[in-house]
């Protein structure tokens, strides 16, 4: 996309007539032809199976075994051997526990996820690998015209979600964002009394977010013999391994990757792209973002770990409403206007004056896109070719602002932004840091 973005409405207008205008067709996914008929089983393969990969494909697997989705996981990739054989032996056996009546599916292990995408028999892929590899393994899987379910934060960079953007348009495919707040009926009726007035003129939105903590070791260790370590730091620069750079061998607890810069840039992207997306879907801005932002943030020495910890943040939208962001807990937003405030967290669901919970929405008023399930709508959205609840552009506009806040935090000076160019206004070095320079041959 290079230095100008489109909004969504338009980018697939022109996308549609300029591919009209040539006579060049757009990749349509097999069960959309008839290959694999909508009245079929969707075949599903997982890319990553650690911490969230387990999550996500137990998510699949279950929300598949509904008739109204149905759909299958037929393939596993991981680049650590345990980890993809603990894959296929937890679906085998609930395959075996629930289709009493007939055999699973046969699931086949991969390490490169390439081979995978290969398989022209896979419909759609849930990709939950680290943050440095999001791009990479989302690009190649739309130009193989599988349907994405892709973790958050969308990408690494800004740079790399303009660039997936461009792929699943012009691979016309679906993605689905892992921001399921989205689907969760406390967000959505919270960002809906915001949008319908009922704590009048929205003034500002605050969000809150959870602090990182501990120390990482860095002291170089052999590399496991079922790890393929090079390929896990795919683009990122290459480093001795330990245990704490990765995963935990033993368990499936929170891996040291995300506290770890090169990978990740903290719970300002991992919490962050969860709670921005909320204030952005109450400000009504899913295409665009703020136009100023100052950041400042804590890195202490933390051994192998260095993402920030405790940070504060002040930003401002085009139409002067305020974005203030802090470390804090409970991690949640908070929506306040002249007539009143609306706060949302994942356990809980407030306004003040109280009585605004209780105003029905009218049959006029704003509705809001309803999912109660993220992962069942991605397998019905499959089905359908419909845009889900949080498809590529909304999940690159909501991880865009975790990145211009981190890029704050680390030149210490207010930016401005341009939402319609996705470029800093007149700050050369602000702008270099849009992506960097990934090891080859992992370039996007």
């Amino acid at each position: 996309m290079g230095t100008t973005s489109i909004r969504r409405r338009g980018f697939l207008k022109a996308s549609a007539a300029s591919i009209a205008s040539i006579g060049v067709p757009t990749i349509v996914p097999s069960y959309v032809l008839g290959k694999q008929a909508p009245s079929n089983t969707l075949r599903i393969g997982c890319i990553g199976t650690g911490r969230m990969g387990h999550g996500d494909m137990n998510a699949c697997l279950r929300s598949g075994l509904d008739p109204q989705t149905r759909a299958h996981i037929v393939a596993v990739c991981d680049l650590d051997r345990r980890r993809v054989e603990h894959a296929k032996q937890q679906c085998d056996k609930i395959y075996s526990d629930e289709l009493t009546d007939r055999p699973g599916p046969t699931i086949e292990m991969f390490e490169d996820y390439r081979e995978l995408l290969s398989r022209d028999d896979i419909d759609g892929v849930t990709i939950s690998t680290p943050d440095h590899w999001h791009a990479l393994n989302a690009i190649a899987a739309a130009e193989s015209g599988k349907a994405i379910y892709l973790q958050k934060p969308l990408t690494y960079t800004i740079a790399e979600g303009q660039k997936l953007v461009a792929a699943v348009r012009k691979n016309n495919v679906i993605l689905q964002t892992g921001s399921q707040q989205r689907s969760d009926r406390r967000f959505r009726l919270a960002c809906e009394l915001v949008r319908n007035g009922r704590i009048g003129k929205l003034q500002t939105i605050r969000v809150q977010l959870p602090t990182d903590t501990g120390t990482g070791n860095d002291v170089a260790m052999p590399v496991p013999e079922q790890f393929n370590y090079d390929m896990w730091l795919g683009p990122a620069p290459r480093m001795p391994y330990t245990e704490h750079r990765v995963h935990p061998q033993a368990d499936f607890s929170r891996p040291g990757w995300l506290q770890i810069e090169s990978y990740c840039r903290g719970m300002i992207t991992g919490w962050g792209a969860h709670m921005f997306d909320t204030a952005q879907w109450g400000h009504g801005s899913d295409d665009s973002g703020p136009v100023e932002m100052e950041a400042s943030g804590e890195f202490p020495n933390r051994g192998l770990f260095n993402v920030h910890t405790e940070f504060q943040a002040a930003g401002r939208f085009a139409d002067g409403v305020k974005l203030l962001a802090s470390s804090g807990t409970p991690a949640g937003v908070t929506f306040e206007g002249e007539a009143g405030s609306i706060s949302v967290t994942r356990s809980s669901l407030t306004a003040e004056p109280g009585g605004i919970l209780r105003e029905p929405i009218g049959e006029d008023e704003v509705h809001l896109y309803q999912s109660d399930n993220h992962m069942q709508n991605f397998l019905q959205c499959m089905r359908t070719h419909e845009e889900p609840i949080c498809p590529v552009e909304v999940g690159h506009r909501s991880n865009s602002i975790c990145v211009i806040t981190h890029l704050a935090m680390k030149l210490g000076r207010k930016l401005r932004w341009n939402p319609v160019t996705e470029r800093f206004i007149d700050d050369q070095a602000a702008n270099d840091m849009l992506d960097y320079e990934h090891r080859k041959p992992w370039t996007v």
